[in-house]
């Protein structure tokens, strides 16, 4: 399942993030009782999931950015796709056709071995910071191309997690990446500005068919709990309380995950359940992939490649865990 963290700057959608990939990978699964399959994916433009998975500045420092290495994944996931000229006539909504290169969450590839390290027992890509370099020169979106891209290109099944801290606001929307997800968690605090964003985002969301779970933080009292059903009713589905852990964890002192407040890990309890009851429908996740794609296109890919990117798109293909066994 691929899952997504999205919310308002400054409400703890990266913390939530590390948490609820925390509690998966102490969640036993399968026959072994082992962790389940588990990717956690920054693809926020301010590069702190490493830190709330317990990484140190230096090791946070030396991961290497997917937005650094675009041409690479290109190359890779081009395979011997025949409807793609060149790894550089791929942009970030290329879909997948046959002869594609697909990933899995957990399955050995060159992309992860140079690109995933393990941060806390926890396997970790990172989008990359915005470097000063790029100032007044690139845009953020393009280096998180790489995430929708490889999310293209992934097949993932029951009982294995792909988990992203994205953008904070409504910055998503610049692609169809918000469309890539099984289950959208949006982190709220009870204050009007977070409303807001909720509002913005679920605007946006529900043409697509995207259902999303608001996650309430910082909760202090039942006043916040009313004051949030209020505002975005039926679709809060659980909250995170004023926690001695997180606290503890911002300040450097990362407890395991055992040590957190009995109701807030309930709360995470609440989402991994969620998750997991989501259906997969992989002819839509290919439908709008296209769409997405075509839309690009139109608007600038095809100016910028030289080339008509809808010739890229195979009317025949879908994604899906069958193509994994051919």
């Amino acid at each position: 399942m691929k899952i997504c963290f999205v919310g308002k700057g400054g409400s703890g959608k990266t913390t939530l993030a590390a948490l609820f990939a925390r509690h998966l990978a102490a969640t036993p699964a399968g026959v072994d009782g082992g962790p389940p399959p588990l990717l956690a994916v920054d693809a926020d433009i301010n590069q702190h999931l490493a830190a709330a998975l317990g990484a140190s500045d230096d090791e946070a420092v030396l991961l290497p950015a997917l937005g650094d290495h675009l041409a690479d994944i290109k190359e890779y996931l081009r395979g011997d796709n025949p409807r793609i000229s060149s790894a550089a006539a791929m942009v970030k909504t290329t879909p997948p056709g046959r002869g594609s290169r697909l990933l899995t969450v957990a399955g050995a590839n060159p992309i992860y071995d140079a690109l995933v390290r393990e941060v806390a027992g926890i396997r970790l890509a990172v989008t990359g910071p915005f470097a000063t370099d790029d100032l007044g020169v690139a845009c953020y979106h393009s280096k998180v191309g790489a995430v929708e891209l490889l999310l293209n290109h992934l097949v993932d099944g029951p009982g294995e997690y792909v988990v992203v801290d994205m953008t904070a606001g409504a910055d998503s929307f610049a692609s169809g990446l918000f469309t890539r997800f099984d289950a959208t968690f949006l982190v709220c605090e009870p204050t009007v500005r977070s409303v807001g964003v909720y509002r913005q985002y679920v605007g946006y969301a529900r043409d697509y068919g995207v259902r999303v779970h608001v996650i309430g933080n910082k909760i202090d009292d039942e006043s916040d709990v009313e004051f949030l059903r209020e505002h975005v009713g039926a679709d809060l589905l659980t909250w995170i309380g004023r926690s001695a852990f997180v606290k503890a964890a911002e300040r450097g002192r990362h407890q395991p995950i055992t040590a957190m407040e009995p109701a807030n890990r309930d709360a995470l309890d609440a989402m991994r359940t969620t998750v997991d009851a989501c259906g997969k429908d992989w002819a839509s996740y290919t439908r709008q992939a296209v769409e997405f794609h075509l839309r690009n296109a139109a608007a600038w890919a095809n100016d910028r490649v030289g080339e008509n990117l809808a010739d890229q798109v195979d009317p025949e293909f879908v994604l899906g865990p069958e193509l994994l066994v051919r």
